[in-house]
């Protein structure tokens, strides 16, 4: 899924267009947290734990304050280390706001972090055997999934979902330009195993299939059937990890094609740039296409849970963004954490003003974003973003 000098093969391939001016992916010194905790996990610095393959995980983790329990695992080829991926290795996912983890057991790990100037950066790195130093290599091949037309060949953020056949090779896919919370829960989750409740009447999640002749023949493939659980440091990968993960990932992407566009537009065509994005980050920020969840609501894993509300920016009376509701939608105050993130505080400054002015009038003067929020709900979310965003005040009072 994920992931100072030009690599070496860059000579033998083609220049695509966030590589060139304006924007020289490649010579823009990165900023993004794992960029930054890089030399010192080189050099030992961070102890991490060396006594198996998945304390090393579990350490790095740690280190990078990510919790295992946002563990997800997918079983379809659709990665850099397909050879190693398949319903008996399924690959695991974790994350956090800003960085992204990628482990196969008897594989690599891929790290992407998020710079907002520049995107994903990626980088991919062998476990350590015994005392050997981490030897960490920025990335340029996972350009060729987290930079094509998926995602509007920007360096992003991918998430599939197929339908994968008994080795992982995938027979069908779904949603395949897009990322985001508004995707229809039947078409998620192909190649990926889901775990919790969830309520879900129709999904393609613990599938595998064979196609003949008469079509498609799905068959069940249950997480830990064909693999222990045991072997990952988490028996999950929990509704509530992917819903985050999708939630994050459709912003990601949207903040980085904003960036893009914005840097890369004329003198006499940015004002429009602008005002497009600004439109798609606050009708996004405000869940206005957020798919509905069952009407038995889900449940999301305790573990999870914690560490999630953890990190809450609160008001004084407790309320913050990050209050889950999980019975008809996924948040109580429907506005987006993330405006929290290096994603968004990152963006260009006109761009990022004009998101908040819009944000705000969405709250406080009926702009149509926020037409589908009840007046109490905006009211709660205006009360939050005062407190804890002080840009979103700022930029409110700019006229």
């Amino acid at each position: 899924m994920l992931w100072l000098a030009v690599p070496a093969a860059e000579g033998q391939r083609r220049q695509r267009d966030f590589e060139k001016a304006p924007h020289n992916y490649w010579q823009r010194p990165p900023t993004d947290r794992f960029t930054k905790m890089k030399a010192a996990l080189e050099s030992g610095r961070v102890p991490l734990d060396r006594s198996s393959e998945k304390a090393f995980v579990v350490s790095l983790l740690k280190a990078l304050d990510i919790s295992p329990a946002t563990q997800t695992l997918v079983f379809s080829t659709t990665s850099l280390q397909l050879s190693r991926i398949s319903p008996r290795n399924p690959r695991a996912l974790y994350f956090n706001e800003d960085v992204y983890v990628g482990w196969v057991p008897g594989g690599q790990l891929e790290v992407a972090g998020i710079d907002p100037a520049i995107g994903g950066v990626y980088y991919i790195f062998d476990i350590p055997r015994g005392p050997a130093p981490i030897r960490i290599e920025r990335s340029a091949r996972c350009f060729n999934c987290h930079a094509e037309f998926e995602i509007g060949r920007i360096p992003g953020l991918l998430l599939k979902s197929v339908v994968p056949g008994p080795g992982g090779g995938s027979l069908e896919s779904f949603r395949n330009d897009t990322t985001g919370h508004a995707i229809p829960f039947k078409d998620r989750f192909g190649g990926w195993h889901l775990t919790g409740r969830h309520g879900l009447p129709q999904h393609w999640g613990n599938l595998t299939g064979t196609l003949s002749a008469k079509g498609l023949t799905k068959f069940p493939n249950p997480p830990g059937r064909q693999f222990r659980l045991d072997r990952y440091p988490v028996a999950t990968s929990d509704i509530l990890a992917h819903l985050l993960q999708e939630h994050q990932v459709g912003f990601v992407n949207r903040a980085i094609k904003a960036t893009y566009d914005t840097r890369g537009s004329t003198p006499e065509n940015v004002r429009n740039v602008i005002n497009k994005h600004a439109d798609t980050l606050v009708k996004y920020l405000l869940f206005a296409d957020e798919a509905p969840l069952p009407k038995e609501g889900m449940t999301g894993d305790a573990a999870l849970t914690k560490f999630f509300l953890a990190r809450a920016r609160k008001t004084p009376a407790g309320a913050s963004l990050r209050e889950l509701d999980l019975k008809t939608r996924m948040f109580k105050h429907r506005c987006s954490y993330m405006i929290h993130s290096a994603a968004f505080t990152g963006l260009p400054a006109a761009l990022k003003t004009e998101v908040l002015k819009r944000l705000h009038a969405s709250l406080t003067a009926g702009a149509p974003h926020g037409k589908h929020l009840p007046v109490a709900e905006k009211q709660v979310i205006h009360q939050i973003l005062t407190v804890t965003f002080p840009p979103y005040a700022k930029a409110a009072a700019v006229r």
